[in-house]
């Protein structure tokens, strides 16, 4: 995505709880005189702040022009991921363009190839079955906070069916109760002119 130089993106991440989420990115600058994105951005960092679903802060750190950065959810619902350039010129001035680079991981726990290829065919084969594991206690997590997520919607929407026929009944009583006026009204003003 493409950014300003002093603008804040944010990005929203739906996650359950206890769950390792692990993002990469990388930042390039546009040159005015090349008419492209530099591959390197010198001088240019990150401040990289992420909040949880309550607003407290579990991790704001700076980083280079390109990083890599790492946190556990505590609670289940939407993470902010925020993004803002270290630039130090001001907003007027800082016109420069920037294109962000980032690839986000939830809940990936990464095997060391190199550790694996070290050890015999025993250990690799209980080191794999150790990660499919996780993969699976993951998974397992995973669906139980879709699960709880698909109860509240499921909770609000019979509420709200429900609040729909409420109303409805009152604006049939309403309309009922207007139209008997009204007819009372009409047939009294008539029979007061002496029309009937």
């Amino acid at each position: 995505f493409h950014t300003g130089e002093r603008e804040e993106k944010c990005i929203i991440e739906d996650t359950p709880s206890d769950t390792l989420v692990v993002g990469k990115y990388k930042v390039q600058r546009w040159d005015i005189h090349k008419h492209d994105f530099l591959e390197s951005a010198p001088g240019l960092g990150m401040f990289v702040t992420v909040r949880s679903p309550s607003g407290e802060v579990l991790l704001s750190k700076l980083y280079g022009p390109q990083g890599t950065f790492s946190f556990t959810s505590y609670l289940p619902g939407e993470h902010f991921i925020c993004f803002q350039s270290n630039s130090t010129r001001l907003a007027v001035t800082a016109g420069s363009k920037l294109r962000m680079h980032f690839d986000i991981r939830v809940g990936e726990h990464f095997l060391d190839e190199s550790a694996i290829q070290a050890k015999d065919k025993v250990n690799e084969v209980n080191v794999r079955l150790e990660h499919l594991i996780e993969q699976i206690s993951h998974v397992t997590k995973e669906q139980d906070y879709e699960r709880k997520r698909e109860e509240k919607f499921r909770k609000t929407s019979e509420e709200t069916n429900s609040n729909i026929l409420w109303w409805a009944i009152v604006q049939t009583l309403i309309l009922i109760s207007v139209g008997f006026w009204q007819i009372k009204s009409l047939r009294d003003f008539f029979i007061s002119k002496k029309l009937v």
